[in-house]
């Protein structure tokens, strides 16, 4: 055999495929899936002839899925504006003096003295909650005094993590402040400063 004719018959179709004039269904199937990478996918037959997906598909798909990750970690990166916690509560009194006294004289919270009292267009005080704070301001207070709940939970309420809800009880009690328990049973007190603001303590073990 010379070496034209060999390489004829290596070229040659496989003996399954039917010649050109005979009309075939398409047929076909997807790229072979692994866990890796693969390099080789399964042929399809149409119109007589042999058809293998081009290479530039896999490409353009792992081009394309390189831009999704790339829009998902600029989104997470733009939604990410630094969150630390929260700063401080703003309380609206209608006397500053009167809720500093129940503020200072019964819950036992200190002034922050660093905090300017005079730059603001009305009254008001901050006071240390940890290493946050409650802002008392004397403004008008748009919440009607009456027909609140009685159960603090049930109405908007500023919380404050303490370590013994039985001690702020006694104290409590002491001062004559009516106060809720919490209706699921947990360590937590509710009650309501003079100007009926609800404020939620929960008792928490480190």
């Amino acid at each position: 055999m010379s070496f034209c004719s060999a390489m004829a018959s290596l070229l040659k179709a496989p003996s399954f495929i039917s010649p050109p004039h005979q009309k075939l269904n398409y047929v076909s199937s997807s790229p072979v899936t692994t866990n890796t990478q693969s390099k080789f996918y399964h042929a399809s037959v149409r119109n007589g002839r042999w058809h293998v997906p081009s290479m530039t598909i896999k490409a353009q798909m792992t081009v394309e899925g390189d831009v999704l990750d790339q829009d998902s970690v600029s989104i997470n990166e733009e939604s990410d504006y630094g969150l630390v916690s929260l700063h401080h509560v703003g309380i609206l009194c209608e006397s500053l003096e009167r809720s500093l006294d129940f503020y200072e004289n019964v819950l036992g919270l200190k002034i922050n003295e660093a905090r300017p009292h005079d730059k603001l267009p009305y009254r008001g005080a901050w006071l240390w909650v940890g290493s946050e704070m409650i802002h008392l301001m004397e403004l008008p207070n748009p919440d009607p005094l009456t027909g609140r709940p009685q159960h603090g939970g049930r109405d908007r309420h500023t919380c404050i993590s303490i370590r013994d809800v039985s001690k702020l009880k006694v104290i409590l009690d002491k001062a004559g402040i009516p106060y809720t328990l919490s209706r699921s049973g947990r360590p937590a007190i509710f009650t309501r400063d003079p100007d009926a603001n609800a404020l939620e303590f929960t008792q928490i073990d480190d």
